[in-house]
């Protein structure tokens, strides 16, 4: 893809004592719930989920949101921790008027999704989690990585302005490679904060909900999409996940963890029956 994409509305919003983040919202048809899309890292919201929007919005009122440190999102000099994330979600619902919704986590935006889901159980109808995982600091390689990114924030938040984005595009080169992504999507992740970025990879490490997630309430419409060919999130930790939720309905797609982005014809399909079931509408 070389030109940008046809993409909805979006407007910057204010979260009252929190900040201010970039959101996209389609009005879907009347009465229709309201899909909140959480993205994964490095990522911004258009980038991890722009093949879906038009689809999504056919069925949908559909709100997106870019993470703090992520995209356009919320710039903070506090750390990045997934309670302050979750809470930032149900800030914007308060703003755009919405008393309840869908939380769809795709990796990192798993995490926040199931947070979410802790901290204001009363906003949620439904929960879709995918290509992620209840705990991510699993191997004894994962186990020493994840810590290393902590003092890495830290060099970036007293690495001269001037040098700061060269270093970041070597970031970026060493997250995504050389030769998948176009311009356009390149310059989604650009956008975001290097300090904010390493600090959130470090909260993966720590993240997990292997205590707790199976607590979600059976009567709430749940479903899990395992993409099988994930090495990022390995696909037996998604499935892992599901398992740990008895009740949650599981549907899969082929590709690797980039599928929203490079595989659209084999991810969307299946992401929108997961969406509709957890809107209880499969």
């Amino acid at each position: 893809m070389s030109e940008t994409p046809d993409l909805p509305p979006g407007q910057t919003v204010a979260l009252p004592g929190r900040g201010e983040t970039f959101v996209r919202t389609i009005e879907g048809p009347p009465g229709a719930p309201t899909v909140l899309l959480l993205h994964g890292w490095f990522v911004n919201a258009d980038l991890n989920w722009f093949h879906t929007y038009a689809p999504l919005g056919e069925h949908y009122n559909v709100v997106a949101l870019d993470h703090r440190g992520h995209g356009r999102g919320i710039r903070s000099r506090e750390r990045f921790r997934f309670s302050d994330v979750a809470d930032d979600a149900a800030a914007l619902l308060d703003v755009l008027g919405i008393a309840t919704c869908i939380p769809v986590g795709y990796s990192l935006g798993g995490p926040v999704a199931m947070t979410m889901w802790h901290r204001h159980p009363h906003r949620i109808d439904g929960l879709v989690l995918c290509a992620t995982a209840s705990r991510f600091n699993i191997t004894a390689i994962e186990r020493a990585e994840f810590p290393l990114l902590a003092p890495l924030a830290q060099t970036a938040r007293v690495i001269p302005a001037r040098l700061r984005q060269p270093v970041f595009k070597h970031l970026v080169e060493w997250r995504i490679g050389t030769t998948k992504f176009s311009p356009w999507m390149r310059e989604q992740i650009l956008q975001g904060d290097p300090r904010l970025l390493l600090q959130a990879g470090r909260e993966l490490g720590r993240f997990n909900a292997q205590g707790w997630i199976g607590e979600v309430d059976d009567e709430l419409p749940l479903s899990v999409l395992v993409v099988t060919d994930d090495t990022m999130v390995p696909a037996e930790r998604q499935w892992a996940l599901a398992n740990s939720m008895p009740h949650a309905k599981v549907f899969t797609t082929t590709g690797t963890h980039d599928a929203p982005v490079l595989h659209p014809k084999r991810f969307v399909a299946p992401f929108l029956e997961s969406v509709h079931h957890a809107a209880g509408r499969s």
